[in-house]
């Protein structure tokens, strides 16, 4: 929901939940009626709105009904699989001809009320809910109970209807837990009506995708009970190579669309490369490439992911990857003793060089800034500057070298210099707004000069000259996202001895602790608070490998691995075939 700059959305939250906690109150002694078609009227009270205080209350206030001698109902199956999961005897909850969805019309919900309707083909009213209907609502985050955490991932998750979800409110304590707590809902289904509560309106939106699956998945009837669900990490996305090959608006768009109902909360676009610069620019026009988005088209990306709780990540690599810029100004680029240039390197002591950089960033991060998925962010990439995969990088640049000692103090290195230009990039992103990513060969051991301590390291290899162990940057400290080549890496045309991955290989081998190779993080380094989440990466080394559509084909089935994984760490319950068919089956396909 789009709202004016003057008023933030979060205060209208805020405000939205205050009003929820006293109408609770209210409601806990007025009720709305209900029931379902095997309702006892002796147990439900009346059914008519002027029958007073004799009215049944909340949905989620009222006491579960006895499974008596009935086989529990499975667990809704979605994915990402639900965590935890009460079932409840009752008939549970089918969309009909009267059913509407019910919220309030003026409250921060209304968009998701609008979204669901159009969906399931129903209508939206102000309530009060009655018997068929499903209603949206904020709680505040003590009503919303905790999910189980399934951060050290060493034994296989526990079936959903094994109660396992422990009572109470867990309040935010690391970071990264007031994501998962705004991402987290509470789905009811009683007495011939459903009801979804979330604290933001994110975890709300989360319930109506596990409602929309659960109905494509059954027999277009939700089961009776308690769903208790969110996130084990707040990021969760995949990342587009759009430098390399032009993608249109639409087909970034669709991605998007697919990472949400995954409950994907986060789309990276690497528009910034050797091979092209794919978004206008009024800065900089020189280096925009032929084929390009245009500032609308991203905004309406941009507002289109908002709207599905997806933040859209923007990168311009650097010092490295930066071919179409030094086309438009070849003085940047990075020249060593022996006349060699670098493919894509530009000289960091060059004047000019970081004016350019920041002219961009401050072009582009406000076309993203906005606060879905734990936003805004900015990618500075810092991968393969060349100047670092060499063994001498001081006497190869001696021009580097000298720069670094003259800004940094004798015994300062290429490497410090480097170090400091990324920090530089770092702060002109943090003025913008934006939490700062980088990769994680844009880090380095040692040095006079120290990356910033709260720069997100995003680790994607640890092949290269003087690689570092992803527990390194864990033990430092540092906040990590895994985006493990081995498993999450999908490069067109499979060159370098890549392979395109399999969503199996993911599903059963993969997990946000399995950082580098096939290899474990330990689990006290691996936790949530540790290791953020994870990410699938389409890279277009080999541009015309794939089309797009065979890309989106391609990809499918990993990107469902990749969400079930990086929700729930542990060993997933279903084998991977029956995973697979429920992969079509919630896509309507």
């Amino acid at each position: 929901m789009r709202m004016p700059r003057s008023v933030s959305k979060t205060t209208i939250i805020v405000a939205a939940l205050a009003v929820a906690a006293a109408l609770a109150i209210v409601l806990a002694v007025v009720g709305w009626p209900g029931g379902d078609d095997d309702s006892d009227p002796a147990r439900d009270g009346p059914t008519s709105a002027s029958a007073g205080p004799s009215q049944p209350p909340p949905l989620d206030a009222r006491p579960p009904r006895s499974l008596g001698s009935a086989d529990p109902p499975p667990a809704p199956r979605v994915i990402p699989a639900v965590r935890s999961y009460e079932p409840e005897g009752g008939p549970g909850w089918r969309p009909g001809d009267d059913s509407r969805v019910v919220v309030d019309r003026k409250g921060p919900l209304a968009d998701e009320a609008d979204r669901l309707a159009r969906e399931l083909g129903l209508t939206v009213a102000a309530g009060p809910p009655r018997r068929g209907d499903i209603a949206l609502a904020l709680r505040p985050a003590s009503a919303i109970r905790a999910t189980p955490k399934g951060g050290d991932d060493r034994g296989p998750a526990r079936r959903p209807d094994q109660r396992s979800a422990p009572r109470g409110a867990r309040a935010p304590e690391r970071p990264g837990e007031d994501q998962i707590a705004r991402e987290s809902y509470v789905l009811t289904v009683r007495d011939g009506q459903a009801l979804i509560t979330g604290s933001a309106d994110a975890g709300v939106f989360y319930g109506t995708r596990t409602v929309r699956q659960a109905l494509r998945s059954g027999d277009g009837r939700l089961p009776a009970g308690v769903v208790r669900d969110g996130p084990d990490r707040p990021q969760r996305g995949l990342m587009i190579d759009t430098a390399r090959k032009h993608f249109t608006a639409r087909w970034i768009e669709d991605r998007v669309r697919e990472a949400a109902e995954l409950k994907l909360n986060q789309v990276g676009l690497h528009f910034s490369d050797d091979q092209g610069f794919r978004i206008e620019s009024t800065s900089h026009p020189e280096i925009v490439s032929a084929q390009h988005l245009t500032k609308a088209q991203v905004r309406r990306v941009v507002r289109l992911a908002e709207g599905l709780h997806v933040a859209v990540i923007p990168e311009i690599d650097s010092p490295g990857h930066l071919g179409t810029v030094i086309r438009a100004h070849p003085s940047l680029q990075l020249r060593g003793a022996d006349g060699s240039a670098p493919r894509g390197t530009i000289d960091i002591s060059a004047p000019g060089a970081a004016r350019i950089l920041d002219d961009l960033l401050r072009e582009f991060a406000p076309l993203f800034a906005t606060d879905a998925g734990g936003g805004p962010y900015w990618h500075l990439g810092g991968d393969e500057y060349l100047a670092l995969t060499v063994r001498d990088p001081e006497n190869t640049f001696p021009q580097l070298a000298r720069h670094a000692e003259r800004r940094y103090g004798s015994g300062a290195r290429v490497q410090d210099l480097a170090t400091g230009w990324l920090n530089d990039r770092a702060k002109a992103a943090r003025a913008a707004g934006a939490r700062v990513k980088s990769w994680n060969d844009g880090l380095f051991r040692g040095g006079v000069v120290h990356a910033d301590k709260d720069r997100e390291v995003e680790y994607w290899t640890g092949k290269e000259i003087g690689a570092r162990q992803p527990e390194e940057y864990l033990r430092e400290g540092r906040p990590v996202i895994n985006v493990n080549d081995e498993y999450l890496y999908y490069v067109l045309g499979e060159p370098n001895d890549f392979t395109y991955p399999t969503g199996r290989r993911i599903y059963e081998e993969w997990s946000p602790r399995v950082l580098r190779g096939s290899g474990s993080v330990p689990a006290a380094l691996g936790g949530r608070d540790r290791v953020l989440g994870g990410r699938f990466g389409i890279w277009c080394d080999l541009a015309d490998a794939q089309t797009p559509e065979q890309i989106a084909r391609g990809i499918r089935a990993p990107l469902r691995a990749l969400a079930q994984r990086v929700w729930d760490p542990r060993e997933p319950r279903e084998p991977w075939a029956r995973f697979a068919a429920l992969g079509e089956q919630v896509a309507g396909r």
